[in-house]
């Protein structure tokens, strides 16, 4: 078996991280393509030595460029190499050009298609990363989840539970991971201090590089404003090279470099923004990643956005939609520096993402399908089979495999009454109503 993995920026590298790894432990062939979409080797090609990963096989250099030009020129340079190296199968992770691009050219060269981070939804069609995600999945083979909201998804759009995984997300795997490389390299002796900030007490970490917040003068101002009033936390910001430069072209950059207890600094190593993010009292983002990080380090979470893919972090209570709404964000600051029960309940909300073996379950997933040849990607040799919708409420005791397998089935979703839940095979869907497919 040979596996294809598609890297495009910073964050898909560090969530592939454990999975790369984990493939590599296990012998199997593999081969890994950076399509340079990041192309600032701060933000990426010094990941794969400090991450302890092997450096790209293939990098196709795209660069910056609008959305269609940079897809386009990714799609050219990731079929080249797909047909060079003919994978059993291509693994893209969450939402970007390069997962886009990958999945396109894949599933047009009739290769399986792993999406990891799959299902992710914030029915923001404005959004380019939701375009990708939707685009994703719809071409994918096996889809592993990070939890069960996630899955729901997925389930509500008509895809087949059969090839779905709930894994937990790769980013507790490779938080737990990294913070022990970080460590055991000397890290925390010397990354904090490097930042040249006197006190790194009561640390506010804040990023910020969206477009819908960056270019728009009206929510710059909006946050700038309450980080004036919050003079009391020690703010340090990495700003991203574009947020600087809209900054400054709306005339704001000074007055928020001039604020004594806001620290701009230049764009950090992601093993000492690891280190940063464990240390801080509190986090200021619009940052998807960064959302899942807090919560898997304990530290709570405001999130300089109206809407979230990651809605399981607000459910558990770790993380709070704030948008640029200045009072919000003041209120809620407040209350987390002020009230230490609130506090504690936020740094103690449960993690939905699962206990770090994302990666385990993601390749094991991948060796039982091709074991039993479900990544070969084959047109039809059989007639389809007429199936039938339908919706019912189930009255005997009985689990999702044994009503499948007695009605010749597949139960699609399942409403207990007050939520909608998975249909794992040993679910008991006695009292609850399901909708599946009837094979004549």
């Amino acid at each position: 078996m040979k596996i294809a993995t598609i890297l495009g920026t910073r964050p898909e590298i560090i969530k592939m991280a454990p999975i790369i790894d984990e493939i590599s432990k296990r012998d199997i062939d593999q081969i890994v393509l950076h399509t340079g979409q990041h192309y600032d080797e701060e933000m990426s090609d010094n990941f794969f030595r400090d991450l302890e990963i092997p450096t790209p096989d293939y990098n196709i250099h795209v660069g910056s460029g609008t959305h269609g030009k940079q897809t386009g020129l990714m799609m050219k340079g990731i079929e080249e190499v797909l047909l060079e190296e003919k994978p059993d199968i291509v693994l893209v992770q969450g939402d970007t050009n390069a997962v886009l691009a990958g999945a396109l050219v894949a599933s047009k060269l009739h290769i399986a298609i792993g999406h990891v981070e799959a299902g992710l939804r914030s029915f923001d069609m404005t959004m380019p990363e939701e375009v990708n995600r939707r685009a994703a999945d719809v071409t994918s083979t096996m889809y592993f989840i990070p939890t069960e909201e996630s899955a729901i998804n997925l389930l509500a759009e008509g895809f087949s539970r059969k090839n779905m995984f709930i894994t937990g997300n790769t980013v507790v795997d490779a938080c737990f991971r990294h913070l022990e490389i970080a460590q055991k390299r000397g890290f925390e002796e010397e990354s904090l201090r490097n930042l040249d900030i006197d006190n790194m007490d009561n640390i506010l970490t804040l990023t910020m590089h969206r477009a819908e917040n960056v270019d728009i003068k009206e929510r710059v101002i909006n946050i700038i404003d309450a980080l004036k009033e919050l003079s009391d936390m020690n703010i340090i910001f990495p700003i991203h090279p574009r947020t600087k430069h809209t900054l400054e072209n709306f005339g704001l950059f000074d007055e928020l470099n001039d604020l004594e207890h806001v620290h701009i600094v230049k764009p950090i190593g992601y093993l000492d923004f690891l280190l940063l993010t464990s240390k801080s009292t509190l986090i200021l983002t619009d940052s998807g990643g960064l959302q899942e990080e807090a919560i898997t380090l304990n530290v709570p979470a405001l999130t300089l956005r109206y809407n979230t893919e990651r809605p399981e972090t607000v459910t558990a209570g770790g993380n709070i939609l704030v948008g640029s709404d200045k009072d919000a964000i003041l209120e809620n600051a407040r209350k987390i520096l002020t009230d230490e029960e609130f506090a504690e309940k936020m740094k103690n909300a449960p993690n939905p993402y699962g206990r770090g073996d994302s990666a385990k379950s993601t390749v094991d997933a991948i060796e039982q399908y091709y074991e039993a040849g479900l990544l070969d990607i084959k047109a039809p040799e059989e007639v389809m089979s007429s199936f039938t919708r339908k919706m019912t409420t189930i009255t005997e005791d009985i689990t999702v495999k044994d009503f499948e397998e007695k009605e010749n089935a597949l139960i699609h979703m399942v409403f207990d009454g007050d939520k909608m839940r998975f249909p794992k095979d040993e679910l008991n869907i006695k009292g609850m109503m399901i909708t599946y497919d009837s094979r004549e």
